[in-house]
């Protein structure tokens, strides 16, 4: 298995497509779609959850994970997708919630149901001997961690949806059920597992109130924690890890570099590779995502850096993304998708996907889908939208502003349905969607896209120079210009190889001092959005231009 020559594709799989006309994408939808996705070239399909679930946040809240929820399809639909992905030679990733369950979970059912041996399943403890709550932590969701426990004087612990109960991994028998879950869906011909917020497993058993709630300090209370360590190499060792054609990643909350070395050095033996997120954290004002202020530039290439080098120094491993079913769309972040649409993405792509790691495509950046700037927060799903919107209000913020942050920031901007061609409702479905689609499908849809865009293409040749060049997929990685206020520069390089990659992330032309390494030597341009086709001691980038060079000592 070469990690470094792997591309992935994240499949939000209720948005993708809709086989049936109830308005929820399925497995049979995905099927339908996997020559598409052999098109452009990716090796492997992460599928967001499509377990038994009852979508408080959208499949994040399982209620089974050996079974496939029949608004999703079955599990004769599931291993047709596996024998279809196949033949087209791609590999299925699964996406495992393993910090909670959903409160319908059979577990917490007869945890409800007065079975102690299933109470041991869950964070469940007494009021503080004044009747507060058992500790002051705050959700992730907003408001209070804690939920009472049915009829009981008991509460549980929920960090994120109070339908999400925390799962008390230093119960032995909690982390058995879980290697079986790996175990049973390796059998169906699974080779990748995502887990989701692995990083916030590791509680203390004496948990303990906060110094400040929802701070820094509060979440180191249950954040890489080093029995979470321990717990991932028991894991891998009675699952995945018996086997090394397993690609695995670990969604890393507030995470370091320290810790995503040893989440993903080989030598650990914990997982491939992980998900950092502080460089999607550069448009939070004073570290609230909630705000929308223009992202700063210079952060997010400092970010990357440490990142890109610490990683590499520790052999460590990186997942490459800047979009996802959590995150705003990068286009519409980062650049400017109205005037610039085909720079502004294929700029995107390039910078990300040219660094040290393993890239990954969220469904729609490869056409160019943007955030659908809905006007309402009624058509918006997101339980955290409507939370922090109402939090918003609460704090003074005006409607018109509120909205404007719910614009730039829900996790629903990323999950409007897949635009596949201008009928009505994108040709993501036959019915009602679950969520409205983005109001620019007519313009912005794969048919059109095919025919007579340009971004898709881009994004075949991205996918095609990592299989080819192994500077890109093996290099090392050296950070350059890192003060410029408007380019993002740096260099792969192995044996006499190298690739000197320049990314600028503004509109308007500008005039770059190239270091002196890189003038009077023979470079070939690999693959530009731009007009720059030579290296000179000073050169010109175009709005939202990326290009890359390649030189050879031995050719």
């Amino acid at each position: 298995m070469d990690l470094a020559k792997k591309v992935i594709y994240q499949v939000y799989t209720k948005s993708f497509k809709d086989s049936n006309g109830d308005g929820l994408g399925d497995l049979p939808g995905v099927i339908e779609k996997i020559p598409y996705l052999a098109q452009l070239g990716v090796d492997m399909i992460w599928l967001n959850p499509f377990y038994p679930s009852p979508q408080h946040d959208n499949g994040y809240d399982v209620a089974d994970y050996c079974a496939i929820d029949p608004r999703f399809g079955s599990m004769e639909d599931f291993e047709h997708l596996v024998q279809v992905c196949q033949q087209h030679k791609i590999d299925i990733m699964m996406d495992m919630v393993f910090n909670h369950t959903s409160t319908d979970h059979e577990w917490f059912q007869k945890a409800l149901a007065g079975d102690e041996t299933y109470q041991d399943y869950y964070y469940l403890r007494p009021a503080k001997e004044d009747g507060s709550l058992p500790t002051n932590w705050d959700s992730k969701f907003g408001g209070p961690a804690w939920a009472r426990f049915g009829e009981t004087e008991l509460y549980y612990l929920h960090l994120y949806d109070v339908t999400q109960a925390d799962l008390n991994w230093h119960n032995p028998q909690v982390r058995l059920e879980l290697q079986k879950v790996l175990n049973f869906w390796l059998t169906k011909g699974v080779k990748g597992f995502r887990f989701d917020v692995l990083n916030v497993i590791g509680k203390s058993p004496v948990l303990i109130d906060s110094q400040e709630p929802g701070s820094a300090q509060e979440k180191s209370l249950y954040t890489d924690t080093p029995i979470v360590h321990q717990w991932i190499k028991e894991m891998n060792q009675a699952s995945f890890g018996q086997r090394d054609d397993i690609i695995t990643v670990g969604e890393m909350s507030s995470t370091n570099v320290l810790n995503g070395v040893q989440y993903s050095n080989p030598s650990e033996k914990e997982l491939s590779m992980i998900f950092s997120f502080h460089h999607l954290k550069v448009d939070y004002q004073d570290g609230e995502k909630w705000s929308n202020p223009a992202f700063d530039f210079l952060q997010l290439k400092a970010i990357l850096d440490e990142w890109q080098r610490g990683m590499s120094d520790g052999q460590g491993w990186n997942a490459l993304f800047l979009n996802n079913h959590d995150q705003p769309r990068s286009n519409s972040r980062f650049g400017d998708p109205d005037h610039y649409p085909f720079e502004t993405q294929t700029m995107l792509a390039q910078t990300i996907q040219f660094l040290r790691g393993t890239p990954y495509i969220y469904q729609g950046e490869e056409i160019g889908m943007t955030n659908p700037d809905f006007a309402e927060i009624d058509l918006y799903d997101d339980v955290e939208t409507h939370n922090n919107y109402q939090l918003l209000l609460a704090k003074g913020v005006s409607p018109a502003e509120a909205m404007s942050i719910i614009q730039a920031k829900s996790r629903d901007t990323s999950r409007t349905p897949m635009q596949w061609d201008d009928s009505p409702h994108a040709g993501f479905t036959q019915g009602q969607p679950w969520l409205s689609v983005a109001p620019n499908y007519p313009q912005i849809n794969v048919e059109r896209e095919l025919s007579q865009g340009h971004i898709f293409n881009y994004y075949q040749n991205l996918i095609r120079l990592r299989k080819e060049y192994d500077v890109i997929a093996y290099g090392t990685y050296r950070g350059l210009l890192l003060e410029h206020p408007q380019v993002m520069a740096y260099v792969r390089e192995i044996k006499d190889q190298q690739l000197l990659v320049l990314s600028h992330f503004y509109p308007g032309t500008i005039r770059l001092t190239l270091p002196s390494e890189f003038i009077d030597r023979s470079a070939k341009k690999l693959i530009g959005n731009g007009p720059l086709m030579a290296l000179n001691s000073e050169i010109e980038l175009a709005p939202y231009e990326t290009v890359a060079f390649y030189f050879n000592e031995q050719a």
